[in-house]
């Protein structure tokens, strides 16, 4: 037994070009904004760990007896308010000028592995994921270049020239 049948017809619409341009520049603008929205995201997320980790209590000049309220602007310019203690005296450095002399990369490997003098929190530089490391570098590098020097190490015994903070020594 043979069946004849005949298969249906199936006429598609016709495009025409310019609805494959359409989609074509749509598809191509979606594409060139995933990025621009991801150094976005990555923005946010570096100012957002500059704020929670304290980054500008000590690396931004009068932001703790400001209140947090100092210009953004100014963030991040180092202090030469020193912190003293058995150590020498430290200053906070220029961030800003700081990531300006090296990479992304070099700041991730560099920050992953930090060690340094009191009260720099180093451990909490060490615990950040690679993509905080470099979303806080993105965003430091995005506030630009402000030359503003701060003052050398003072080692243990030499009396500093600027106002600095006594740090009692730990316990023994």
């Amino acid at each position: 037994m043979t069946l004849n049948f005949k298969l249906p017809v199936i006429k598609w619409p016709v495009i025409k070009r310019p609805v494959i341009g359409f989609f074509a520049a749509a598809s191509i603008a979606l594409f060139c904004a995933a990025p621009a929205a991801a150094a976005e995201t990555d923005l946010s997320r570096g100012k957002y760990l500059v704020e929670i980790g304290g980054c500008n209590d000590c690396h931004t000049a009068g932001f703790a007896p400001a209140g947090g309220t100092t210009p953004e602007a100014q963030w991040l310019l180092g202090d030469s308010l020193g912190f003293r203690g058995g150590w020498g005296t430290t200053y906070p450095i220029n961030l800003r000028t700081y990531m300006e002399a090296i990479s992304e990369n070099e700041w991730a490997t560099r920050a992953s592995t930090l060690r340094t003098r009191p009260p720099m929190p180093w451990w909490a530089l060490n615990a950040m994921t690679e993509k905080d490391l470099r979303a806080l570098y993105r965003y430091i590098k995005s506030l630009g270049v402000i030359d503003n020097p701060v003052p050398a190490y003072v080692p243990p015994g030499i009396e500093p020239r600027t106002p600095y903070i006594q740090w009692p020594l730990p316990p023994e």
